[in-house]
């Protein structure tokens, strides 16, 4: 490895009009190293990447700072190139990969078409062979079937699929530098592990560095090997991984660390619940095959098949597994924002000792069910609406069913946003103005608005940094313990669920394959998927790296699990109660 860096990042600073967001930050990148960029939402970590690319937000300047890349092609200043001379760099030699999918990938070409762009901008590859090149990358990056995501639209593939063709479209030309803006937030924890080895190993072959700007300390303590810690602009402690990791020196940067979840190897067991509150049974939901033209069509798609849960009521009951695996489908399924297949059962059971079959609910009745069991989404940006402000955000709800007076609806308002820990003298403002926290705040204090029973969580603290998200839960945990609420968590971070789920449901391709009490799944997990989501889960702990072995042997095709769990095609043995209250899906 060479001595000098290949990025030299000196005095960086970055203002809004007089306001410096980023402030005289300074950082070195070597050939073939990880720079991990870490600090709460607000630290100017991703305007430091994007500064370097020429692609800030309007309204923010560079004022001052040089940035040298030396690579094979020479040395030059990031920050004192032309617009002109920038595109020429941006996805080539220094690539970017974005937070946001959705957002970065045109809604209007297919994917496959988006990243053959930047072969077709920046290198001599055309036709098949560039086509050839797309394919190997997104084999590279776990798409499940890569010729189908080739001809597929953003809006077509899950969130985390979406994310892999970022990483897709970022590595396809090899660059010198990588900068990666939290580019594992929405994957899957096997899924994560296995990009940030291909990375790891890309970097071995090709000298490219990794500036990682992310908030998960777990994996910046299994693939960095130098770490910058920023806080509201200013760089707070830098230096090697197991000087920053293994012993801070900054209290901040400790701070950071003891808020960062851990799974923990065994939990007490959780005291049984009370009575069901939602008992699911013969759940399925197939989707039409996407249209060939000329009147012909894919297969169609089995998203959940023959799935089964309990949630007892006061309780929490996890739903975890890869992006395509069901879960957020079984979710929509029972809020019955979709139809399931016929022959499924979904019994809701109220307060008031009534039991009812979700599935057959229609009108009057089906709302008076949305009344009770309402939703928490993962990206609460998209599901506020940016043209009302945060009093019709919250009372929006009492008004369609019809709840209290305005001025109590007013009352109403102000009383959910001091309960989330906001003021109640904001409610005037809108979603914008405010953190990625405090949005997900809002949106917990809009779910409960209608005071539910039943909150279905779908991965709500996982775009959110490690001190947000561990407060995000303590709000979580608490309401949960006033109210009596039964919570539906889905979530890919199994450290998040050992601290606050009862109950954990693995799925894999539609299809429960293990579930057990939380205390019992983490202490002896059966089922090799599930071992190799436990061993793909990062902590922020040098001496627990990730076991990539373990993670192979679980995270492949069903026809390639061991017996007597392996099956191909829709032949999966049964879910077999192996221990009271563990099930496992495997053959007698």
């Amino acid at each position: 490895m060479a001595h000098a860096p290949l990025l030299d990042v000196e005095d960086l600073t970055v203002a809004f009009g007089a306001q410096r967001v980023v402030d005289g930050v300074s950082f070195a990148v070597r050939r073939g190293e990880t720079l991990a960029v870490v600090g709460e939402s607000g630290s100017g970590k991703t305007l430091t990447g994007r500064a370097l690319l020429g692609i800030l937000p309007r309204g923010a300047r560079v004022e001052a700072g040089r940035a040298v890349l030396a690579d094979d092609r020479g040395a030059v200043d990031l920050l004192a190139l032309s617009e002109r001379a920038l595109r020429r760099v941006r996805g080539d030699r220094v690539a970017m990969i974005f937070q946001e999918p959705m957002s970065a990938l045109s809604p209007l070409h297919t994917v496959g078409a988006q990243v053959m762009e930047g072969l077709t901008l920046h290198s001599a590859l055309r036709g098949a062979a560039a086509r050839a090149r797309c394919l190997e990358t997104f084999a590279e990056v776990g798409f499940p079937d890569p010729l189908r995501a080739f001809a597929a639209y953003p809006f077509q593939l899950s969130g985390g699929l979406r994310q892999r063709a970022m990483i897709a479209m970022a590595m396809v030309c090899r660059p010198s530098l990588m900068i990666a803006d939290e580019p594992t937030t929405a994957l899957d924890v096997t899924t994560q592990a296995t990009v940030l080895d291909l990375v790891r190993r890309l970097q071995g072959e090709t000298g490219m560095a990794v500036m990682l700007i992310t908030h998960d300390l777990g994996v910046v303590a299994n693939v960095a090997d130098t770490v910058a810690v920023l806080r509201k602009g200013r760089l707070v402690e830098s230096g090697p991984v197991s000087a920053v990791i293994g012993a801070p020196g900054h209290p901040y940067t400790r701070r950071l660390i003891d808020a960062a979840p851990i799974a923990p190897i065994c939990l007490s067991a959780a005291p049984a619940g009370n009575d069901a509150i939602i008992t699911i049974r013969n759940l399925s939901k197939t989707y039409p095959g996407r249209s060939l033209g000329y009147g012909r069509a894919a297969p169609p798609v089995k998203a959940v098949a023959d799935v089964a849960l309990t949630l007892a009521r006061g309780r929490t009951l996890a739903v975890v597994g890869e992006s395509g695996s069901g879960k957020s489908t079984v979710a929509k399924l029972l809020l019955r924002a979709e139809a399931p297949d016929p022959g499924a059962t979904i019994l809701f059971r109220g307060r008031d000792g009534r039991e009812e079959d979700v599935t057959r609910l229609e009108g009057a009745a089906l709302k008076r069910f949305r009344r009770r069991a309402q939703m928490v989404f993962q990206d609460p940006f998209a599901a506020l609406s940016p043209r009302m402000n945060l009093r019709d955000i919250l009372t929006e709800p009492l008004r369609v069913h019809g709840v209290g007076t305005p001025a109590e609806q007013r009352d109403r308002a102000a009383g959910l946003m001091e309960r989330v820990g906001l003021s109640a003298d904001h409610l005037q403002r809108y979603p914008h103005a405010f953190s990625g926290g405090q949005r997900q705040r809002i949106a917990i204090a809009r779910a409960l608005a209608l005071d539910p029973e039943l909150l279905v969580c779908d991965e709500p603290t996982s775009a959110l940094d490690v001190s947000v998200q561990a407060q995000v839960l303590d709000l979580l945990r608490e309401i949960q313990a006033e109210r009596g609420l039964s919570y539906f968590f889905i979530s890919h971070d199994l450290a998040v669920v050992a601290t606050l789920a009862d109950q954990v449901a693995v799925m894999r391709r539609g299809r429960v394959i293990e579930a057990a009490p939380t205390a019992r799944l983490f202490a002896a997990p059966v089922h090799p998927y599930t071992r190799a989501l436990l061993a793909a889960s990062p902590e922020p702990d040098l001496d627990r790296k990730l076991d990539l072995r373990l993670v192979a042997q679980g995270a492949g095709d069903p026809e390639t699990w061991p017996e007597p769990f392996g099956y191909r095609d829709d032949a999966a043995p049964p879910l077999r109660e192996i221990d009271p209250g563990h099930f496992v899906r495997c053959a007698a």
